[in-house]
């Protein structure tokens, strides 16, 4: 199949395509236009609007060190959620393995216990969450009519926290109306929601810190399958207790995959389009997106994690033993968080949400779980040296200064090698210095063949909330858009 050589024949196909391809459930081509292009996303710049002029940094609380996670019942009780005065329970999240295993979980317990704060559990929370995981947390939490959410566990945990939070304070209304663009209505939050402590148990996601929640969208009645999400910097937690002591079982799997989430955060969140290259500018600041584009202070954030990933992530994975490899990675990825939970990020996870909402047959060793899985950190940095390499030619300077933080020497590197300098090193981290386990070379790996890339495209293109900050792409170029994703798509089949 050749690789998308007419853009209009592409973009025409996310209506007209087969049901085989379960990323839309479209079926009628002639309702396809420009105009509905358009549609795809708010953030799409339009003839006559003006590029933003401000950013807004928003973050949770954060609270880190040792131990704190035994703080979490006088949390709640200093915020007047007690046995004695309020007969509204906290809700619990968390999934089967940190009800079983986790020591986090059973020293927030307790510490509510101390504290007379009322609970509840709720540990069917699905690692990698579906709407219809989701669905049922927040049908949950509707039943249960909590006072506050807890929630420990990883990202899926947290995001499933953060859902049933929203839908639970907006009785009124479905998942879909908040649900980004082009797959749902992406409303607002414009009501304020009940208090959520997050409990990190993973050094990944930096979930503790934003507003962004993701999930597998299925409906099947429309053939859909897409990975999507919902993302508001109201949605973010009230407080993120980052106690390292929480992440000292992770198996190295799990490691991994979490850390390469942080090393892609910080290199997407920093080689974003510039907060004032967005377009448009919101006509209240209510619609100002979350993902605004890299800023002066989320680059001090993003920097500075990168750098602690690549120092301390390949000892963490390789020495279970190792607390300062493990406690930095901790810390590194919630400066990650604060970092692209304001700039955003771009390609990489652009195309991660296609390439593990459209598996099929990979289940990554190390995951305790009865489904075919891509962990997200899999995911996202499989496609990592070719987007960087793709993205350089639009910013070499920042190109470069990541290059640095893997330790290349770039004093004397050509501005037009800086793609290929740090795609390099980034092969080199990936397949070298984390070992030969941890990360597939390539999609194909997972299973995927070059007949799978126009699907994986199409499962990409809804992503506009993250492919409009990618630097390079001129997402009014539909010729560009599609061909340029299976360029990097095909170029990422195997390393």
């Amino acid at each position: 199949m050749s690789p998308l050589p007419i853009a209009a024949r592409l973009l025409a196909h996310i209506q007209s395509h087969p049901t085989a391809c379960p990323c839309h459930g479209c079926s009628n081509p002639t309702s396809f236009s420009p105009q509905s292009l358009r549609s795809l996303s708010a953030a799409f710049p339009i003839k006559g609007n003006l590029p933003d002029y401000a950013f807004q940094m928003a973050a949770s609380n954060i609270r880190y060190g040792p131990g704190v996670t035994r703080e979490v019942g006088m949390d709640f009780a200093n915020m007047g959620i007690t046995q004695a005065s309020q007969s509204r329970p906290v809700a619990v999240f968390t999934d089967k393995v940190c009800s079983r295993l986790s020591p986090a979980l059973t020293m927030a317990v307790e510490s509510l216990e101390a504290s007379g704060v009322p609970y509840v559990i709720y540990d069917n929370v699905r690692v990698e969450p579906s709407s219809n995981s989701v669905r049922n947390a927040v049908s949950w939490a509707r039943e249960i009519n909590p006072s506050a959410y807890l929630a420990v566990g990883g990202g899926s945990v947290m995001d499933t926290a953060k859902v049933a939070n929203l839908l639970h304070s907006h009785p009124e209304c479905d998942l879909m109306d908040f649900v980004a663009a082009p797959l749902g209505k992406g409303q607002p939050i414009a009501r304020q929601l009940l208090p959520l402590i997050a409990v990190p148990t993973t050094a990944g996601t930096g979930s503790e810190t934003t507003g962004t929640a993701i999930f597998d969208l299925i409906i099947p009645e429309k053939n859909i399958k897409a990975k999507t999400g919902i993302a508001h910097r109201n949605l973010k937690p009230t407080l993120g207790l980052v106690d390292p002591e929480n992440t000292a079982t992770m198996p190295a799997a799990v490691v991994a995959s979490s850390g390469l989430d942080v090393l892609c955060h910080s290199l997407e969140s920093f080689t974003a389009i510039p907060y004032n290259m967005r377009y448009p500018r919101p006509n209240n600041p209510l619609f100002r997106p979350a993902y605004q584009g890299s800023n002066p202070i989320s680059d001090v954030f993003s920097l500075e994690a990168l750098r602690m990933a690549v120092k301390y992530l390949p000892r963490a994975v390789a020495d279970a033993t190792d607390k300062v490899a493990r406690e930095n990675m901790l810390l590194a990825a919630t400066l990650a968080g604060v970092g692209f939970g304001n700039a955003g990020v771009h390609l990489c996870h652009g195309l991660s949400y296609a390439i593990s909402g459209l598996n099929k047959t990979y289940k990554h060793n190390g995951y305790e779980v009865d489904h075919n899985i891509v962990p997200h950190g899999v995911s996202v940095a499989i496609t990592a040296p070719s987007v960087f390499k793709y993205t350089a030619s639009s910013n070499p300077e920042r190109h470069l200064q990541c290059a640095a933080a893997f330790g290349i020497d770039t004093s004397n590197v050509k501005r037009e090698s800086a793609g290929e300098v740090l795609s390099e090193a980034l092969k080199d981290f990936l397949y070298v210095k984390l070992g030969k386990e941890a990360q597939p070379r390539g999609i194909s790996h997972l299973g995927y063949t070059k007949a799978d890339l126009n699907n994986l495209v199409l499962g990409a293109l809804p992503q506009t909330r993250v492919l409009t900050l990618a630097p390079g792409i001129n997402i009014m170029d539909n010729q560009q858009v599609g061909e340029e994703l299976h360029t990097i798509l095909e170029d990422s089949m195997k390393y």
